[in-house]
């Protein structure tokens, strides 16, 4: 029990170090691009900078999906390395189809898996949230020019 607790709390915190980098980088992304970002025309600037961050979100979920999916097989809870990706986007997404089941003694890591998940997408989102906040695309689209 101990070593499934410290286990998926090392992948938990792994997945969240990769996330704060990832965010980082987008900050640092958009920061070069600020100028680019605030001419017009707005609407196709702002899905860019979406679709980046999108695209960050995307990769930060599949990275954690393939960081416990290895742990799986690596503790071979799987002997298929695709029955543990499978296992891991079902246990990640919180889906939990249960239809395959991860062995007794490691049935602790399932719960941690979906634990990190949900946290990862309320991180996730919060960075989507943050990222239209920083561009601040729809305040300028939304108020018109002030004549001076």
């Amino acid at each position: 029990m101990v070593m499934q607790i410290a286990l998926g709390s090392a992948l938990i915190v792994a997945s969240f170090v990769l996330a704060a980098l990832s965010w980082l980088a987008l900050e640092l992304t958009l920061a070069r691009l600020q100028g680019w970002v605030g001419r017009p025309p707005w609407g196709p600037r702002l899905m860019a900078v979406l679709g980046l961050g999108l695209g960050i979100t995307l990769a930060m979920i599949t990275a954690t999906v393939w960081m416990w999916a290895l742990t799986f097989w690596a503790v071979e809870g799987f002997l298929m390395l695709e029955t543990a990706v499978y296992f891991s986007l079902v246990a990640v997404t919180t889906l939990g189809f249960g239809d395959i089941l991860l062995p007794a003694q490691w049935r602790l890591l399932r719960g941690m898996a979906a634990a990190n998940g949900m946290l990862l997408f309320g991180m996730m989102t919060a960075m989507l949230v943050e990222t239209l906040r920083v561009t601040r695309l729809h305040q300028r689209h939304l108020r018109p020019p002030v004549a001076g």
